[in-house]
């Protein structure tokens, strides 16, 4: 009779477990719905995970207005600056496969010489490129005009005034991540100006910088003989069997990639980076729970991506208050190799590009990803929603 009390009563506890998590869910989807409505948003993808699955995913509003396409798990869309997480992964296998380390002096191994023109004795190295202290910035006049957007010419007069007050002009000539390196951060170069380099000592000053972050995929293009396309390929999405997951636009992922948007009401061209690997990463949320999964392993000591001792390193704060560049603040977060490491126990990132926003966070036991096709500003609300519900449904019944 115990036994027959025992088993009912673990039945009992699992039911109620389960009409927990359902309402959770109803009451997410809720909000989420409220929330895309009242902020006139185009489409949203949201995944939850805990340690073992996906708990909860869906997809809210459209990928494509005009033609009614659903925006769903499987929507694929530009992650902007999410894609410099994948450049830390990279960089920790590049240091395994002894490339390089993060002391190492970016110009022993670029085929060409870079030199602060205000500092031209400071020595930049690899780890000052992962925490947007190197002193190389983005020059918006010119890194603008890096993006390359496709199709016919763009007819929509409020769309043509914001590119041109932004300088989305697709008008380089250096068109490929080498060219575009050499032609902004070599005196040789038809796109290098002082202006591109701050007066601050490498380490000193935090300035967020796509350029660095770009520089940086580009020592594993040096060192690995490969592109830094394929290097993700081959150790990040193959292994991950994120299939669908391209840093390009291809006839394979063009069917399911949202517009992006202006506004609810005004699409952008699609396009493409020169320096891609900054923020050019295409993919789902589907396939980017297969990535967030892998992180949370990493800090379980569980993943077969890198080594546990790689992962320590790439999670690891940079920073303390007595170390702390100018420039930056401990109030809400530290920097570990590309990724944020939050005051609130969550690690991630956040990206933002023309008609694209997206977010990841996770720690131990929880992983959330968000995204949508168009840039939203403030991801206050959104974040707390998500924060709200998440750690909720990743402890439902396995």
């Amino acid at each position: 009779m115990t036994y027959l009390k025992s088993i009912f009563f673990f039945v009992l506890v699992f039911c109620c477990l389960t009409v927990k998590s359902q309402n959770y869910q109803d009451s997410l989807r809720r909000e989420l719905t409220d929330y895309l409505n009242k902020n006139s948003i185009p489409g949203l993808s949201v995944s939850i995970l805990n340690r073992n699955k996906v708990v909860f995913k869906e997809g809210f509003g459209y990928a494509d207005i005009a033609k009614k396409q659903a925006y769903t798990p499987q929507t694929i869309q530009n992650i902007g600056s999410v894609s410099k997480t994948f450049i830390a992964v990279s960089l920790m296998k590049a240091i395994e496969f002894g490339y390089f380390d993060l002391e190492t002096d970016i110009n022993t191994i670029l085929p060409f010489k870079i030199v602060n023109p205000y500092l031209p004795d400071e020595i930049i190295k690899v780890k000052y490129l992962t925490t947007h202290t190197s002193g190389i910035l983005d020059n918006q006049e010119i890194y603008n005009r890096s993006y390359r957007f496709e199709g016919p010419k763009v007819q929509n007069e409020l769309l043509i005034k914001m590119m041109k007050e932004n300088n989305y002009t697709s008008d380089l000539n250096d068109t490929t991540l080498i060219t575009f390196l050499k032609a902004y951060l070599t005196p040789q170069g038809a796109l290098y100006k002082k202006e591109n380099f701050s007066n601050s000592k490498p380490g000193k000053r935090a300035s967020y910088s796509n350029i660095g972050s770009a520089l940086a995929a580009f020592l594993i293009e040096v060192k690995s003989g490969m592109s830094f396309a394929d290097f993700t390929q081959r150790y990040i999405f193959k292994p991950l069997r994120m299939n669908n997951t391209n840093w390009f636009r291809t006839k394979q992922n063009a069917a399911k990639q949202a517009v992006p948007y202006l506004t609810a009401d005004i699409a952008f061209p699609f396009y493409h980076l020169t320096t891609y690997p900054d923020g050019g990463l295409r993919t789902s949320a589907a396939e980017l729970s297969l990535y967030v999964r892998e992180m949370m392993k990493m800090l379980n000591n569980n993943s077969g991506l890198i080594e546990r001792t790689s992962a320590i390193d790439m999670f690891k704060p940079v920073f303390t208050l007595q170390s702390l560049p100018e420039n930056m603040s401990l109030q809400t977060r530290n920097k570990g190799v590309f990724w944020n490491i939050y005051n609130d126990g969550y690690i991630g990132h956040d990206g933002d590009d023309p008609g694209a926003s997206a977010n990841i966070l996770f720690n131990k036991t929880t992983g959330i990803i968000f995204m949508s096709n168009i840039y939203i500003a403030d991801r206050t609300k959104i974040l707390s929603i998500l924060k709200k519900y998440a750690p909720l449904l990743a402890a439902s019944p396995k």
